[in-house]
C-alpha cells in the first residue's frame, strides 16, 4: 500500500467533511470523474456532471452537502473542488529530496546555509547570502550575493535569484523565473538613451509561488513587492517598483509596467496589458486580454476589453460589433433605395 495511503474517514476529518457509507475504505490515489477507478477519489460539484457521477468507478466521491447524488461512498462538503484539492496535498506531497550539498555546486564560503538543505548539481550561491531550513535548491539555480532565501522554499532548475533579493518562506520557484533583474528604465538624452539607475530590491512574501520563466524586475528606487500567497502563472513580467498584495492571481503572459500597484486578492486574466502608474483596487477581475490605460484606477467588479470597461458594457459592444456587417448591407440597401428615389424624383421634376 502506498505510504500516503488514507481511509475515507481520515479524509474527511482532514477537509471537514460527512462521510455517506464506507468510511474504511482505503483511498490511494485522486484522478478526474471520467477516469477514475477502485483506490481513487474524484469530486463534482455541477449538477450538470451528477449523471456521469454515478457511473464513476471511484471507490469515493466528493460532493456538495445535501445532494439527491446515489453513489455507494461519498464525502459531502460545502466545496467539493477545495476539498478534493487538499486531499490531493496529502495524497500526492510534493517531491522530497534528501538533505545534500552536491560536490559540483559552488558555495561562498561567506554564505549562511540552514539545516536539512537540499542543493543541486552546478547551483551558485553568493557572498553573504542565506538559505533557511529545509530549502531545495535544484540543478543549475543561481543564488546572488546578500540574497535572502527563507525556510521549506523549491527553488527549481535555472532560477536566477540576482544580488541582494529577498524570497520569504514556503516559496515556490518554477523553472528559469528571474528575480531581480534591472527594470526598464531610461532617460532620453541628446545622442540616445541613459540608464537610469537601478539600484532598489525585490521582496517576495511567504507563500508565493511563480510560474515557469517569470520575471520580476527590482525596483529603480525602492522595492517591487510580491504579497504573501500570491500565486502568478508562466511567463509574466513584473516590471520596476510594482506592488503585487496579497492573495493575487495573476494568469500566463500578463505584461505588467512599471509602478503599477495591485490590492489583495484580485484576480487577473492571462495576456493582460498594464500601462505604468496603474492601480487596482481590492475585489477587482480583469479579463483575459484587457488593456489598461497608464495612470487609470480599477475599482471592483468585473473589467474586459481594450481599454477595459465594465464586463456588461464589453458584452454590449461585442454585441454590436458582431451585428456590423449586417448593418452594413442595412446601410447599402438604404443607400440604393435612396438613389432609386432620387431618380424617380428627378423624372417627375422633368
Amino acid at each position: 500500500m502506498s505510504p500516503t495511503a488514507k481511509t475515507v474517514s481520515e479524509l474527511a476529518a482532514l477537509v471537514g467533511g460527512r462521510v455517506v457509507g464506507d468510511g474504511g475504505i482505503s483511498i490511494l490515489s485522486v484522478a478526474g470523474l471520467d477516469s477514475a477507478a477502485a483506490g481513487e477519489i474524484t469530486y463534482v460539484e455541477d449538477e450538470k456532471l451528477f449523471s456521469a457521477a454515478t457511473e464513476s468507478k471511484a471507490s469515493c466521491l466528493i460532493a456538495p452537502r445535501d445532494t439527491s447524488l446515489k453513489v455507494p461512498c461519498r464525502i459531502e462538503v460545502k466545496n467539493p473542488k477545495l476539498a478534493f484539492a487538499l486531499i490531493a496535498e496529502v495524497l500526492h506531497p510534493p517531491k522530497q529530496r534528501h538533505p545534500e550539498i552536491h560536490h559540483a555546486s559552488v558555495i561562498s564560503s561567506a554564505a549562511k546555509i540552514g539545516g536539512d538543505v537540499f542543493i543541486g548539481a552546478f547551483v551558485c550561491v553568493g557572498e553573504n547570502s542565506i538559505v533557511g531550513d529545509r530549502t531545495q535548491i535544484r540543478a543549475g539555480a543561481k543564488i546572488g550575493d546578500n540574497v535572502t532565501v527563507g525556510s521549506d522554499c523549491v527553488i527549481h532548475p535555472n532560477v536566477f535569484l540576482e544580488d541582494g533579493v529577498t524570497v520569504g518562506n514556503g516559496v515556490i520557484l518554477h523553472a528559469g523565473v528571474v528575480i531581480g533583474a534591472d527594470g526598464f528604465g531610461y532617460v532620453r538624452g541628446e545622442m540616445g538613451y541613459h540608464k537610469f539607475p537601478q539600484i532598489g530590491t525585490v521582496i517576495i512574501e511567504d507563500d508565493v509561488e511563480l510560474g515557469a520563466n517569470t520575471c520580476v524586475d527590482r525596483a529603480a528606487l525602492g522595492r517591487t513587492r510580491i504579497g504573501r500567497g500570491t500565486k502568478i502563472d508562466n511567463m509574466v513580467h513584473v516590471g520596476h517598483n510594482c506592488d503585487i498584495g496579497e492573495r493575487v492571481v495573476i494568469a500566463a503572459q500578463t505584461g505588467i509596467s512599471g509602478s503599477v500597484t495591485i490590492e489583495d486578492d484580485c484576480v487577473i486574466g492571462g495576456q493582460v496589458g498594464f500601462g505604468d502608474h496603474i492601480r487596482v483596487l481590492s475585489g477587482a477581475v480583469i479579463g483575459s486580454k484587457a488593456g489598461i490605460l497608464p495612470g487609470k484606477i480599477v475599482r471592483p467588479g468585473v473589467w474586459w476589453g481594450i481599454p477595459i470597461q465594465p464586463l456588461d458594457e464589453f458584452k454590449r459592444l461585442n454585441a454590436h460589433i458582431s451585428r456590423l456587417p449586417q448593418v452594413r448591407e442595412e446601410l447599402k440597401q438604404l443607400s440604393e433605395r435612396v438613389q432609386e428615389l432620387e431618380r424617380i424624383a428627378l423624372k417627375k421634376e422633368k
